[in-house]
């Protein structure tokens, strides 16, 4: 029985341990491909560059001035983040959790 216990506890924390390993999106540029946080991307976005959101598979969503509008609404610290084209995507910092809203607390 406590064997039982034991192999549950290290099958659940190896569970967790991969699941934290994912990756999540990342803003980057794709009108500029050579940036390295020379800027933040909101400073990249005034000067007319143009991002896209990947994702863990790679697939890019560019994004529309409207989408841009409305997220910097929802979570302005994702546009605080430093920008980097396509050749650094790895170096990208993942887009930043929403704020917790004060309705929820």
């Amino acid at each position: 029985m406590k064997r039982t216990v034991i192999l549950a506890l290290l099958a659940a924390a190896f569970v967790l341990l991969l699941s934290s390993v994912a990756l999540a999106a990342k803003l980057v540029c794709v009108s500029h491909q050579d940036i390295k946080a020379e800027m933040s991307v909101d400073k990249c976005l005034a000067q007319g560059m143009e991002f896209a959101i990947m994702d863990d598979y790679g697939f890019i969503r560019i994004l529309s001035s409207r989408e841009i509008e409305l997220t910097k609404k929802f979570n302005p610290k994702a546009f605080e983040t430093p920008g980097y084209g396509l050749k650094h995507y790895r170096m990208a910092p993942e887009i930043p959790p929403l704020p917790v809203s004060p309705e929820s607390g």
